[in-house]
């Protein structure tokens, strides 16, 4: 990066923190250190929750899951809207009535104190790995920029956004949320903008989208019947998995997730918990259509220029070190031959107007990128040599390589400094929320009964170190996931967030349904599920990691149910 770049990624992240720092003045006890002593508008509960979500993974990865995928990831949102009716109904009265610092408090006050440890250590487990993911998002940029070792940058990473979660507490983890999605959004904006303007003279916005839907990219709506034979339950992202699957899975990362119910458990009231969940239900289906609509155009953008054979650039400096270099100089000699076909192609459909494509050039350029598409899986079947060691999985730096080759000094370092910004928010609320039911759940249940204020501050913030530390040896485990990074955090929640579900709803559905037998409907339904994680990697089963969510569900429900039915006592309503 120039000069320019490094000031303005400087400058913008050094305001962030001051501003957290100037915000984070708040009571020294846990309301204060953990829920901004609940008197949070909705509109600062609206852009902490939104934060939240918005991690580095979220504008790191997107953009390079539609350039390889299409814009199909969409659909895993659309149950999200819905989600957020049925929280409001049931999920946040009740967790504001009883004044509950984490969710799972509410599930010792219904069951019993074996049920809430259990799902609170599922919690525990599924976002400290989560979070581990999402610091590796980050130190990805760094270590491209300066080219450092990606494990010595995540420690970095981490250490940073330790001390800044530390220092501020959720006061300021929400308040600069608040900046950092202004700032996210506009910069965001301006790099669709100059992607558009970079397309050769005569070509636009619809031009670019057209293109991109030739070739499959703009495929918001699929069923999954397309394959004619049947609905295939291992399509990862279609209509009914984003609806089923996805309502499950937003309706218990929203509800029982702490690290977003600790987000409207700040605000001052039920109706402004309520608000702030509703318009992000609004909110977020057309933000992550527009996050991805800008990896079309940044597929459409590279049919007018060079695109490299592997967009990670670390990687292909790793094999032309190594005894396959010849391979990859013959590689990349072939591409540019393919590159220049898909070009000259394109700027012979773009002269001619794009509304005016043939079956023809369908069929050809769809070809080219067929070659094009076998000779990078040709690099990938190189980088993932055991003499190499590298990683095959390029799509979270689609966008990165974009920002670095073609915008100009000073937008960079904004663009990297948002990517920065995103994943100091949701990380920060991560911690924070790692930290608050450890203390609450475990620490204060189990250790140490009799904690003072002054206690409850100190070894919160502990806590909060040492599950910095944690996420940050997860981290580095990351570049193995074989997955975008996006994908990746969605799998590993769909193996916990159904059952962790499941167990609330039995709370506020199932009144006759106890402590016993909801344990070991949980303890059954999370065995199984896993279960069929592992069947489905070994295809031996195919089924997309979305039902996973609906499947852990109604599971723990059902053999709840069962369970109370047979071997458990009748239960008395509360």
């Amino acid at each position: 990066m120039s000069y320019p770049d490094w000031i303005v990624l400087v400058g913008t992240l050094a305001v962030i923190v001051l501003y957290g720092v100037y915000k984070s003045r708040t009571t020294r006890n846990l309301d204060g250190y953990f829920l901004s002593n609940r008197e949070m508008p909705w509109y600062i509960v609206l852009f902490s929750i939104m934060g939240t979500q918005a991690s580095a993974i979220t504008f790191l990865s997107a953009p390079g899951q539609a350039y390889t995928d299409g814009m199909r990831f969409v659909q895993y949102y659309f149950g999200l809207p819905l989600a957020m009716v049925v929280l409001c109904i049931t999920f946040v009265p009740i967790f504001h009535n009883f004044k509950l610092y984490t969710a799972y408090q509410f599930l010792e006050k219904r069951f019993d104190a074996k049920t809430r440890t259990f799902t609170s250590f599922l919690f525990l487990l599924q976002r400290g790995l989560s979070t581990g993911i999402s610091i590796y998002a980050p130190a990805i940029i760094l270590s491209s920029l300066l080219g450092w070792n990606i494990y010595w940058t995540n420690i970095f990473m981490g250490g940073l956004l330790i001390i800044y979660t530390v220092t501020g507490g959720a006061r300021s983890v929400a308040y600069t949320q608040q900046l950092q999605i202004v700032i996210i959004f506009s910069s965001m904006f301006i790099a669709g903008w100059l992607v558009v303007k970079y397309l050769p003279e005569g070509v636009g916005l619809y031009d670019a989208l057209k293109i991109g839907g030739v070739m499959g990219k703009t495929n918001v709506i699929t069923t999954g019947f397309e394959g004619g034979k049947g609905f295939d339950w291992n399509d990862k992202y279609n209509l009914w998995s984003g609806i089923i699957g996805g309502f499950f899975l937003a309706l218990s990362y929203f509800g029982t997730d702490h690290s977003q119910v600790g987000r409207y458990l700040t605000a001052k009231s039920i109706k402004e918990s309520r608000m702030g969940l509703l318009m992000n239900g609004l909110v977020k289906v057309p933000m992550q259509f527009l996050i991805l609509m800008l990896g079309v155009l940044i597929f459409a953008f590279y049919q007018f220029h060079d695109a490299p054979l592997f967009f990670n650039q670390t990687q292909v400096e790793k094999v032309s070190q190594s005894k396959y270099a010849a391979d990859l100089a013959e590689l990349e000699d072939s591409y540019r031959v393919v590159d220049l076909q898909k070009k000259n192609l394109i700027q012979s459909i773009a002269k001619n107007g794009t509304a005016n494509i043939t079956d023809s050039d369908r069929k050809e350029l769809a070809g080219i990128n067929a070659q094009r598409d076998s000779l990078r899986s040709a690099f990938k079947g190189l980088v993932v040599k055991p003499e190499v060691g590298g990683d095959s999985n390029d799509a979270n730096y689609v966008f990165l390589r974009f920002v670095l080759d073609y915008l100009p000094k000073g937008l960079v370092g904004l663009l990297i400094a948002v990517i920065f910004i995103a994943s100091w928010g949701s990380i920060a609320a991560a911690l924070n929320s790692l930290a608050s039911s450890t203390i609450v759940d475990i620490h204060k249940k189990y250790i140490n009964k009799n904690l003072d204020e002054a206690g409850d501050y100190r070894v919160s913030r502990w806590y909060t170190l040492v599950w910095g530390v944690f996420c940050i040896i997860v981290a580095q485990f990351a570049s193995n996931l074989g997955n975008s990074l996006i994908e990746a955090v969605n799998i590993l929640g769909s193996l916990f967030y159904g059952v962790i579900l499941g167990v609330f709803l039995i709370a506020f559905y199932m009144r006759r349904v106890g402590g016993h037998a909801v344990f070991w409907g949980a303890v059954i339904g999370e065995l199984f599920v896993i279960a069929l994680f592992i069947l489905n990697e070994h295809n031996i089963i195919s089924l997309s990691f979305l039902w996973l969510n609906a499947i852990g569900a109604l599971l723990v429900m059902l053999i709840g149910w069962i369970l109370q039915l047979l071997a458990f006592k009748r239960v008395v309503p509360n």
